[in-house]
């Protein structure tokens, strides 16, 4: 849904939220805070709080959540999820629990990942306008 000369944006293939996104650098990285100077830092946390509002606007979730996930055995990528928690979802479903694959994943055709990458990538083409007034 994004992407520019150092960062990429995708919706996830295995969402547990509507809308759930994850954006990455380009560049092999594997750790948020000290493989990335201050500048690199910074402009990844622009992409990412571009993005989650794309999200926020398409979905108009209750909350957004914002996690750097991770391991060394498995995807060691460094990479950001953006998950818009839905409106009325009970207590016991929010937070982690909403973003565990274990609790179920949503079933998403091909076009409704299309649609939904559109919708998203209109909001961001209008937030990066409005950013830039």
């Amino acid at each position: 849904m994004y992407e520019d000369d150092q960062h990429v944006a995708f919706l996830d293939r295995y969402p547990t939220t509507p809308g759930k996104v994850l954006v990455a650098p380009n560049a092999h990285i594997e750790h948020a805070v000290r493989d990335l100077n201050e500048f690199a830092y910074l402009r990844l946390m622009s992409v990412v709080r571009k993005v989650a509002l794309a999200v926020e606007t398409v979905m108009k979730p209750e909350r957004t959540y914002l996690l750097s996930l991770g391991r060394q055995q498995g995807n060691s990528h460094l990479h950001w999820h953006i998950a818009g928690l839905p409106v009325g979802t009970p207590y016991r479903q929010q937070q982690f629990h909403a973003l565990m694959a274990e609790n179920g994943v949503l079933s998403v055709t091909d076009e409704e990942s299309a649609a939904m990458g559109e919708r998203l990538r209109a909001a961001l083409s209008e937030g990066w306008m409005a950013d830039s007034e």
